[in-house]
């Protein structure tokens, strides 16, 4: 149904759009350092799964609705702010809680329950003015409707962004827990790395509400 030149075309655009970190990689990142490996690779899985959300809506019409009211986007956009900036005030918040002797003994053990983890990492995912705006004005471009079908090839295109950035997140995110393993050599390091994780996803928060578009 999708032919093999529009799927490549589309491939070719997503990894441009994915390799430039936006706020689901930064926000892999900050859990990575704040609670480590495992919690990293849940969130990117949770990122993957609330774009693909955001994929479902284009495809029954909701995404264009979002990409056109300003005020729909501003209330997406600024919901998902502000929920960063709690998350990342929460971690700052307990960064005296991590000690490396647990890190050392558990090096992989989440800070809070898997699902809750997944969940979080979906709200980031589908409150991303930045796939709000690929899903919604780019997508769509690669659809021949001349095929027909064209929710079900959307939904198949869209799988192709959302293969990228599981494989690309999953290793920002192994990335920056390694980094914090290596901090995790006394509890005044794994403190700061925690510190450094929690301002990660306040900052990340501020940059979402104040970007976007300008109308």
């Amino acid at each position: 149904m999708v032919s093999a030149d529009r799927l490549a075309a589309f491939a070719a655009m997503s990894v441009l759009v994915i390799v430039i970190p936006g706020p689901s990689v930064l926000f892999v990142i900050g859990r990575a350092l704040a609670h480590g490996r495992r919690t990293a690779v849940a969130t990117a899985l949770g990122n993957v799964f609330g774009s693909y959300l955001l994929v479902v809506a284009v495809a029954v019409g909701i995404g264009s609705l979002v990409e056109r009211s300003v005020a729909i986007y501003l209330t997406v956009k600024l919901a998902g702010a502000a929920y960063l900036v709690y998350l990342g005030v929460q971690a700052f918040r307990h960064r005296a809680e991590l000690k490396a002797s647990a890190i050392r003994a558990q090096p992989e053990g989440p800070a809070r329950g898997d699902l809750r983890t997944v969940l979080d990492g979906a709200l980031v995912g589908v409150t991303n003015p930045k796939g709000v705006v690929f899903f919604a004005a780019v997508l769509p471009q690669f659809v021949d409707h001349s095929a027909g079908r064209v929710p079900l090839q959307m939904l198949l295109l869209g799988l192709v962004p959302i293969t990228i950035g599981l494989v690309t997140d999953t290793l920002w995110g192994l990335t920056a827990s390694a980094a914090r393993t290596w901090f995790a050599r006394s509890d005044r390091r794994l403190s700061l790395i925690g510190g450094a994780g929690g301002c990660t996803m306040i900052g990340l928060g501020v940059t979402v509400a104040v970007t976007g578009r300008a109308d």
